[in-house]
């Protein structure tokens, strides 16, 4: 009797979950699908560009299909979770992340390709707290700009105030490792926030006068550290220094200019196989693609990517919930301005910077961080009304 009891509660739980009326057939299937392609594109990239130096036949994949595994339960769990539910966790989500930054920069972290930005926990997997901090930013900024004034459609001034100050601090722990890359993302998500909230042109005003103060401010103070210098004279003109600090964007632009319309194909990218590009699995994932699926692969990337962010933006629009608009718009800027930045200096119309290709590059934490961007613009869809 009580097998069946328990047999009848399982095939009810079973058709409450796949049922007309699940959310599973409410999520936004062409977001989802669009991931999905990045992933498997993503795994044959990591597997070209590791498979010749790292241990074993398959290089890196095994450890990036159990990244992708773990970032996609963690995007299928998020999406579970109403956003409104997720505003009121925001300052622990953020508080979180800005301990993990903390930590990064005293005797617990570690030093990678000059900067202060992991926690390493051993096993070869590491931590780095700055891509959670772009998740506990969003959340923490549209949790404080998402209450109007009273009487008003803007966020008050106090408000405004506190979350300048939010992402200051935010951002100075993550210059301090330095990462100047994540820092510039973190500017976006702030500038995406404040736009979004509607706040008063005299803020915008005064924010940009801010932001060109402490821009010449990083530069005559001499903050950015000489590697970081380096690659913005490299980007001005490679080729002072071809050997030196100009050698990634030379062989970055030869590997994808080497693949034409069609590509060399999978596994036939010479550039790919004797390792001519540093961290072509990760920040030059790019080169890869382009190489080995050529012009045409690359531009499929492109507008894959295009469809996540398109979708990301429909999905902001559609949003009559303050706080998911602010959620979702600041998602899609900083997915939008990452994407430019990585494709721009892998094609020499970017200074090289630390910042992955999301959805494509290998590593643990951004995988983890993207999916839950993912899913929290479908927890966002799927608790939308329309205004």
């Amino acid at each position: 009797m009580v097998n069946r009891v328990i047999a009848a509660a399982d095939r009810s739980f079973a058709r409450r979950a796949v049922g007309a009326a699940s959310p599973v057939w409410r999520v936004d299937g062409v977001l989802a699908v669009a991931v999905a392609a990045l992933a498997v594109i993503s795994v044959l990239m990591v597997w070209s560009s590791t498979r010749t130096w790292a241990p074993g036949s398959t290089g890196l994949v095994k450890k990036h299909v159990l990244n992708l595994g773990v970032g996609a339960a963690l995007a299928v769990a998020v999406t579970a979770v109403s956003h409104r539910t997720v505003r009121a966790y925001a300052p622990l989500v953020y508080g979180a992340a800005l301990l993990g930054l903390i930590l990064v920069i005293t005797p617990v972290g570690a030093e990678v390709n000059g900067a202060h930005s992991w926690i390493m926990l051993g096993g070869g997997f590491a931590f780095q707290p700055s891509e959670f901090a772009k998740l506990g930013l969003v959340l923490m900024l549209a949790m404080l700009l998402a209450q109007p004034a009273e009487g008003s459609d803007r966020p008050r001034g106090p408000d405004v105030v506190v979350a300048l100050v939010v992402a200051a601090v935010t951002m100075g722990l993550v210059m301090l490792q330095p990462d100047f890359g994540t820092t510039m993302v973190l500017g976006v998500i702030t500038a995406a926030a404040l736009v979004l909230s509607g706040i008063r042109k005299r803020w915008l005003v005064l924010l940009l006068l801010a932001v060109a103060a402490a821009g010449a401010a990083v530069w005559r103070l001499d903050v950015l550290e000489p590697y970081q210098v380096a690659r913005f004279t490299a980007f001005l003109d490679p080729s002072t220094d071809p050997r030196g600090v100009g050698y990634n964007s030379t062989q970055s632009l030869n590997a994808v200019g080497s693949g034409r319309l069609f590509g060399k194909g999978l596994f036939g990218g010479g550039q790919t196989m004797g390792r001519f590009v540093p961290e072509q699995h990760t920040d030059f994932v790019f080169t890869v693609v382009g190489e080995e699926f050529g012009f045409l692969g690359s531009v499929t990337v492109v507008m894959l990517l295009g469809v996540v962010l398109l979708r990301a933006v429909r999905i902001a629009r559609r949003c009559g919930d303050r706080f998911g608009t602010l959620v979702a718009g600041s998602i899609v800027c900083w997915l939008a301005f990452q994407t430019f930045v990585n494709v721009g200096m892998t094609i020499g119309i970017m200074p090289i910077t630390g910042l992955p290709l999301p959805f494509v590059s290998y590593g643990g934490t951004a995988t983890f961080a993207n999916m839950i961007a993912i899913g929290l613009l479908q927890a966002v869809h799927l608790r939308s009304r329309p205004f």
